[in-house]
């Protein structure tokens, strides 16, 4: 809707539209009906492959029993995971109605598109309801305790993001003030927001908006669990685990056969991190030891342009750096260079990749732009394989694609040239079962492969010299030929 409704985009393409609109029953009834699709068809797989699916509120009776529902139906099992999730976080002093305060669960019915809203929160869940609302016509004012705008992205990225995605929009804030208390509207009058000083609890502001919409994150669904009659105390709400699930009790030990994923756990609230998880957990009581390493996990911000991340930001990366003795260095890739990115106008993006340059680890990769969501991948498989800088250098991508934007950034990195064979974390483990750790289970390869690529490099270097050598010879006879061609015509 953006897109066709600017008039400066279209016109750079050659394409003319006339007044573009939308309809918003529309684009809710689009909304509702493809989450009960993947609802269905989830279902649908499940049964398909022999689960049977128990309607009703578990609750832990003790080790490996659970009862469904309020009746006396009591299962018991082998292994339990616990994955309830979470809900929508409200802070105190916020009243929700459900329809002029309300939070991500009922933006995401799109039943009205309110002239002003305010958006408490600028994270993910802020920015991404910005993008749709001032697509749809709403102005927007941002409410963030925090002195910055998004400031859980890498700072470079937010930088970029606020220019490109706040800035020319519809779009205002207010940064270091909490929302203290928000009134819904009632007879007539408009939503009332109450802002404090974040640090001195000061009065700030009073804001009058159409709507407000709550998106100061989730909080995890742990009540009323039963997780007491297994000792065990939450922890802010989440359930207590180590680096492989396994639910942790208020003694500190572990509880035998119970696991928890997702949100409740608390580890990386994202809804593929729930899914690795269940899949590790799923490897070990199967017999094959596995433990997961969240910082190959990578996020999405779902704007338009899109922004993804995997692993550690730029000042993360410094810290970490400066507490182990190693050196970070940066490196960096526009989407103006990427032939796909202009053909379609959206040469405004940038890649961010953060590295060791003595051992070519890849620390964190950020990118903002076109598809960032789809281009991020390529850095965290590399993350959780191990593979290095230096051999993502030879990886060839197909031309025109978005996906040269890695290309180029993992070939302007500056890895010293007898660079050390980075070893895995300690949380690399084996797969074919036990408990042993490898510290490294593609050392040998990568061994292998680096002396394989020194004689490339070398072969290349040779290649050049010959390329350049007889480029030369070529152009001293080209001009030899003209001077005679000119000779022969005078």
């Amino acid at each position: 809707m953006r897109e066709l409704r600017s008039d400066h985009h279209l016109k750079s393409l050659g394409l003319h539209v006339s007044s573009a609109g939308y309809d918003r029953q529309g684009v809710a009834d689009h909304a509702n009906n493809l989450a009960s699709k993947i609802r269905n068809n989830l279902t649908s797989s499940l049964k398909a492959i022999g689960v049977d699916i128990l309607t009703g509120f578990g609750t832990i009776l003790g080790p490996q029993k659970v009862k469904i529902g309020s009746s006396d139906n009591i299962v018991t099992a082998k292994n339990i995971i616990i994955a309830t999730g979470s809900v929508p976080f409200v802070p105190k002093g916020v009243e929700v109605d459900g329809k002029s305060v309300i939070t991500s669960d009922h933006a995401l019915k799109l039943e009205s598109v309110p002239d002003w809203i305010a958006i408490v929160g600028s994270g993910y869940i802020g920015l991404e309801f910005s993008d749709v609302y001032t697509a749809l016509g709403s102005e927007v004012t941002f409410v963030e305790a925090l002195d910055q705008l998004m400031p859980g992205f890498d700072p470079e990225i937010s930088k970029l993001a606020q220019r490109v995605l706040i800035n020319p929009r519809n779009i205002d804030y207010h940064t270091g003030v909490f929302a203290s208390k928000i009134t819904p509207a009632r007879d007539g009058k408009p939503v009332l927001i109450e802002l404090i000083d974040a640090k001195t609890k000061e009065p700030k502001d009073t804001l009058e908006v159409d709507a407000a919409l709550i998106a100061t994150g989730r909080a995890p669904f742990t009540q009323g669990l039963g997780l007491e009659n297994v000792d065990v105390a939450t922890q802010r709400g989440f359930i207590p685990v180590d680096e492989r699930m396994r639910v942790i009790d208020a003694n500190g030990k572990l509880v035998p056969h119970l696991y928890c994923i997702g949100d409740a756990n608390g580890k990386m609230m994202l809804a593929h991190a729930a899914s690795a998880q269940g899949i590790s957990v799923v490897e070990q009581v199967t017999g094959r030891d596995h433990v997961l390493n969240h910082l190959s996990i990578p996020a999405a911000c779902f704007t338009h342009p899109e922004i993804s991340m995997v692993g550690l930001t730029e000042p993360q990366a410094r810290e970490k750096g400066e507490k182990e003795g190693f050196e970070v260095s940066v490196a960096k890739t526009s989407f103006k260079a990427n032939t796909k990115a202009l053909a379609e106008n959206e040469g405004e993006g940038l890649a961010k990749l953060i590295y060791r340059p003595d051992n070519g680890e890849i620390l964190g990769v950020h990118i903002f732009g076109l598809h960032a969501a789809d281009l991020i991948h390529e850095a965290s498989n590399a993350i959780a394989l191990g593979t290095r800088i230096q051999d993502l250098k030879l990886a060839v991508h197909a031309h025109p694609t978005l996906s040269e934007v890695l290309d180029e950034l993992f070939k302007s990195a500056k890895v010293k040239e007898h660079a050390s064979i980075p070893e895995l974390p300690k949380h690399y483990t084996s797969s074919s079962g036990g408990d042993e750790h490898i510290q490294n289970p593609v050392k040998e390869g990568n061994r292998l492969r680096g002396i394989t690529t020194g004689l490339i490099m070398e072969s290349r270097r040779i290649l050049l010299v010959l390329i350049y050598f007889f480029h030369d010879i070529y152009r001293v006879c080209q001009r030899y030929l003209h001077l005679l061609l000119l000779f022969l015509l005078s």
